[in-house]
């Protein structure tokens, strides 16, 4: 187990993360704080940072050092991007933080600072063709990748505290004059890339910025669960917040759910970027990645002394490893739940009794792994916590729609449980919902034939004589309570046949 503390000095906030890793829970944080220090507002004309900025970094980074060694940490990369990099004085602010905290300050070049995002995004997500793009204060950086690798990477001059300072300087946030000349300027600035013309790909967002957008359009909509990595909006939803944003006065500004008050003055020149970029790509939706720099950083950091975690082509299968994990869950187990339920769906659908996706074939295998997850917390209540849990939990690789399913197979109980959960999203419907039913009913059934967690059920036989079906249990060891339990349960499966069930079990 390893703890990495990573100081993000950027040119609107500074911000520690401090990353927990370990190779059967991977990579958890364990605290993020910030502080809005604004360090490119410090840029005299020349491109010095002037000692106030200075002072504001040296105390930021003490206090953030004291944190880091209360919190155990193996090591602490305190990391700079535009501000510090634009900065006439860069070496000698470098040394200046050496002499008086003993602290090793790196500063990321503009093209390493794309990278890490694009590293972030193709790592924790499945999205294989974008643009990704994130606005810092002082920079915004975008890359082109297709089929997950890297094609283009470039980083743009500006980022939101320095278009405010460019085009809002003694106006109101919301000055169409100035909202204008911005927009203009974005616009030649991007025309400058030809290759991100008419991409028609994924525009993923990253950092602080795209967070607040997809917050503020999660806090109108009443969204029902819990994250914003791999929030998914339509060019509309982005003009959606564009509009309240213009449209609100700065105190009101104050009170719209999702926005960061010291994003306030500053959020209205972020939106203006994604608007811009979003149709400059013709993008097919905008994506947020809640992984960005700093995940993206610590991750190639422990790719390189464990070169098997973070695989950009195994990343559900990871994230469901770490998470099952984390609450618990004996991989045995769930293995050989995961088995006998692909046996017995595979039977199902030969006899034509029930017709699934690929899609859902796979949900089903990764619900059939994390079944009844939540009983970590209280096995009487099983079925709640694990909907819950993983409903609101940001798993890797997943859509929320997917994570729903998920939560939704997991935690099946019965059918008047599973429409209580449904009713909170409101997404399944018709035989959407009916195919959650019977596959999470078959995970129940199979969870049965395991439930003294012995594995003794070698391999279950469908077969059907007049009409009649019957379910050879084949079996080693002492199954005296899988008998019980798959007697009870075989109501499952009967539903899905529309007949009755016998069941056998059979000696191997």
């Amino acid at each position: 187990m390893e703890r990495i503390g990573l100081i993000d000095i950027g040119s609107n906030t500074i911000r520690l993360v401090i990353f927990e890793f370990d190779t059967k829970t991977g990579l958890n944080e364990l605290l993020n704080i910030k502080t809005p220090a604004r360090l490119s507002q410090y840029l005299t004309d020349d491109l010095t940072m002037n000692d106030e900025g200075i002072n504001v970094l040296t105390k930021t980074l003490s206090s953030f050092k004291k944190v880091a060694k209360k919190f155990k940490v193996n090591e602490l990369h305190p990391v700079a991007t535009a501000a510090i990099r634009q900065s006439k004085n860069s070496e000698e602010i470098i040394a200046f933080i050496k002499k008086h905290l003993d602290v090793e300050m790196t500063i990321i070049p503009e093209t390493e600072e794309a990278f890490y995002g694009f590293y972030a995004i193709t790592h924790t997500t499945d999205i294989q063709d974008g643009i990704s793009i994130d606005i810092g204060g002082g920079s915004t950086e975008v890359t082109l990748f297709k089929n997950k690798s890297l094609i283009e990477a470039h980083s743009f001059p500006f980022g939101v505290v320095t278009l405010k300072k460019k085009f809002f300087e003694g106006k109101n946030h919301n000055d169409k004059n100035a909202i204008k000349a911005m927009e203009k300027y974005i616009a030649k600035q991007f025309d400058q890339l030809p290759w991100l013309k008419k991409q028609h790909v994924s525009l993923v967002g990253i950092g602080g910025s795209a967070r607040n957008v997809a917050r503020i359009h999660q806090s109108e909509h009443s969204y029902p669960i819990g994250g914003v990595h791999n929030y998914k909006m339509s060019e509309e939803n982005i003009d959606e917040v564009y509009s309240i944003i213009k449209k609100s006065s700065r105190d009101e500004l104050k009170d719209i759910d999702g926005l960061s008050r010291d994003r306030v003055d500053i959020i209205l020149p972020a939106v203006s970027v994604f608007r811009t970029l979003f149709n400059k790509i013709n993008a097919t939706q905008f994506t947020f990645s809640r992984k960005g720099l700093r995940e993206g950083y610590v991750m190639k950091l422990i790719s390189e002394r464990y070169p098997k975690e973070f695989r950009k082509d195994n990343i559900r299968k990871d994230a469901l490893y770490h998470l099952a994990n984390e609450y618990g869950i004996e991989e045995e187990s769930a293995e050989q739940r995961v088995k006998l339920a692909h046996s017995l769906l595979s039977q199902l659908i030969d006899f034509k009794a029930i017709d699934v996706t690929k899609a859902e074939q796979r949900l089903f295998a990764e619900g059939a792994f994390l079944y009844y997850l939540g009983s970590f917390i209280d096995s009487d209540s099983s079925s709640p916590h694990t909907y819950y849990i993983i409903a609101n939990s940001m798993i890797d690789g997943f859509s929320h729609e997917e994570r729903v399913k998920l939560a939704l197979l997991a935690s099946f109980k019965n059918k008047s449980l599973l429409k209580y959960f449904s009713n909170e999203t409101k997404w399944l419907h018709g035989k959407a919902f009916d195919n959650i039913q019977y596959l999470g009913g078959i995970i129940k059934f199979v969870n049965a034939l395991n439930i003294s967690h012995t594995s003794s059920v070698d391999k279950v036989n469908l077969t059907e004589e007049d009409g009649q079906y019957t379910l050879y249990i084949y079996y080693s060891g002492e199954p005296i309570s899988e008998e019980y339990q798959a007697q009870r349960q075989k109501k499952h499966i009967e539903k899905i046949l529309k007949s009755d069930l016998s069941i056998i079990f059979t000696k191997s």
